[in-house]
């Protein structure tokens, strides 16, 4: 059966969240099963509105890309929020966080409008919280960071990162060539030197919150 072009959308969608059909479909309040079945079995042949509605807000894509029909396409309704993943990891600003997985477990819901302002593409971002202290008094231990993973290279500015088995949140000093320096706000934490193929960019952090 040749698998219809919202059908692989959505498991592109869940392959690049790292999240299955099964939780997804519990997300829906359906049957764990139900999304297996719309893509391999197309039972449902269409998603319901509301369960497509809320995929699409999810993962902060058009409807039009779950299948919804062209002439009352996501866009043509002036969508005015987005609901951004948060995921249930850390990002460390002490010593290092190992990464246990990056599942969704909850969302924060951000002005489309703001989104576009500031040249973001929803489907390339995720919140994740902070921990530690390292990086204050710019981001103190439990404030929500806004990451973009969309790909952009290595550059200076606060950043999360994947060195070894831990998830961090540094700012990156780029100026050596070959080298990344690690460095921490808090002046209590020295700068890291690392070779460039140590470190793996997850993404840049371009807002925080937290409470007051």
């Amino acid at each position: 059966m040749e698998i219809e072009p919202a059908h692989r959308r959505l498991l592109e969608l869940a392959e690049e969240r790292r999240v299955s059909l099964s939780r997804l479909s519990q997300m829906l309040g359906k049957n764990p099963s139900y999304l297996q079945q719309f893509v391999r079995k197309g039972s449902p042949r269409k998603l319901e509105e509301q369960d497509r509605a809320m995929l699409a807000r999810f993962f902060g894509i058009s409807e039009d890309q779950l299948g919804k029909p062209k002439e009352n396409s996501y866009e043509s309704l002036s969508v005015d929020w987005i609901d951004v993943p948060r995921l249930a990891i850390g990002a460390s600003a002490g010593p290092g966080a190992e990464v246990a997985g990056e599942v969704a477990f909850d969302t924060i819901r951000f002005s489309f409008r703001w989104l576009r302002a500031m040249g973001l593409q929803p489907d390339q971002l995720s919140t994740i919280v902070v921990s530690g202290d390292s990086m204050e008094p710019t981001l103190r231990h439990g404030d929500e960071i806004l990451v973009d993973r969309k790909a952009r290279g290595m550059r200076d500015g606060i950043h999360v990162i994947r060195l070894g088995d831990s998830l961090l949140v540094k700012r990156l000093d780029t100026g050596r060539p070959g080298k990344i320096v690690l460095i921490s706000d808090n002046p209590a934490y020295p700068a890291v030197e690392c070779a460039v193929r140590e470190v793996e960019l997850i993404g840049r952090v371009v807002w925080k919150g937290g409470p007051i």
